[in-house]
């Protein structure tokens, strides 16, 4: 038994790293080509229809999502009243686009360290909707990544290389707008799963079908459509690099969700950290932006924060588990984290789901 319990421990660490990495790659692979889709010209030209690449990506979520119902023969009818799948898609569109967006104005980094800024709205959100409480732990991390990231952003150079000067504050706005949004859209879907029992791929199916036809009815509204279009039979390698980033958004969500459910939401919420590290230092090496001593300091205490929060987490069931040991219950096993929830990013690409998904015990097979 011991040696079978072995065995199995190292089997899921096995698949732990294959997924961990996987998602590295992914996501930072999804990273790199948004920045460069988004803030390097084309020849001469730069492209302006970000909601054309929040089609794209949504369109290659819902062949995914539709996939999976059918190999797992879950049922296609939607779970939940449609408008509630109307509401978080048009909230979900809204965040994207505007994290597109922002790129257009501020670094790679500035829009990722920004997105820790989610922490505080995604809070407040949780509060007004689900009427959820925090400790003073919770309060203080948040504030420590709140500090750390306005640190960050002013104390150094946040506009994008080729944005004009002072054009960095509407990016900021705009990555403002993003936390409005995307906090509101994880705690209406989380709030979505609780009432109505959704499986991931369903509600994956309709709010990407949703988010498809906002995203779509948009495009055409603007008349950005035929310009979209044009710029695609004008520049092939945008073609190229559009389908790669959607690639990468759809493997890397692939990725998220084995992790999760073999190992715990806290693994994801770890490696989601290391990713954020390594992607900001991957956008500094690759498209030299500028970083000055204070804003070095302000992305310390942004990380030392999320890792600290991080370790909480794995602690916490540590101790749960003590405690229920010396009643002669059987402690929680570390890393399945089926109490403790911990928000991950994903942001883009429809990872909300995943938190949900801790509390499954299937373990995958290789």
């Amino acid at each position: 038994m011991a040696g079978d319990d072995s065995k199995q421990g190292m089997e899921s660490l096995m698949w732990g790293a294959v997924y961990g990495g996987g998602i590295i790659i992914m996501l930072g692979l999804y990273g790199v080509i948004q920045e460069r889709i988004m803030s390097e010209p084309y020849g001469t030209e730069f492209f302006r229809a970000s909601v054309f690449l929040v089609l794209c990506n949504r369109l290659v979520a819902i062949v995914y999502a539709l996939g999976m119902i059918l190999a797992k023969r879950e049922e296609l009818a939607n779970k939940a009243p449609l408008w509630k799948y109307l509401v978080i898609a048009f909230s979900n569109v809204a965040a994207t686009w505007c994290q597109y967006e922002a790129l257009k104005y501020v670094s790679f980094p500035v829009q990722m360290l920004g997105k820790s800024f989610k922490m505080m709205p995604v809070m407040i959100w949780s509060i007004i909707i689900s009427g959820k409480k925090y400790g003073f732990k919770d309060w203080a991390i948040a504030l420590g990544v709140t500090w750390g990231v306005t640190q960050f952003l002013l104390t150094g150079e946040t506009k994008a290389k080729h944005a004009d000067k002072g054009s960095s504050v509407y990016g900021l706005l705009l990555l403002l707008c993003f936390l409005a949004c995307d906090g509101f859209t994880s705690t209406f879907q989380e709030k979505l799963f609780k009432e109505h029992k959704t499986s991931k791929y369903n509600q994956m199916l309709y709010v990407n079908s949703g988010s498809a036809v906002v995203s779509a009815g948009s495009l055409f509204a603007s008349g950005s459509a035929l310009q979209a279009m044009g710029f695609c039979g004008d520049h092939p390698d945008f073609v190229m690099h559009a389908g790669t980033l959607s690639a990468a958004a759809v493997s890397g969500q692939f990725f998220i969700y084995s992790l999760v459910k073999d190992n715990g939401a806290l693994a994801l919420a770890a490696t989601m950290n290391l990713r954020q590290v390594l992607s900001i230092l991957t956008s500094y090496i690759l498209y030299s932006h500028p970083i000055s001593l204070l804003q070095v300091l302000g992305l310390v205490l942004v990380f030392a924060a999320l890792f600290y929060k991080t370790y909480h987490g794995y602690a916490k069931p540590n101790q749960k588990g003590a405690k229920s040991d010396t009643s002669g219950a059987k402690p929680q096993p570390l890393g399945k984290a089926g109490d403790t929830k911990e928000d991950a990013e994903p942001v883009e690409i429809e990872m909300r789901q995943t938190q949900m998904v801790s509390a499954s015990p299937t373990r995958r097979q290789p």
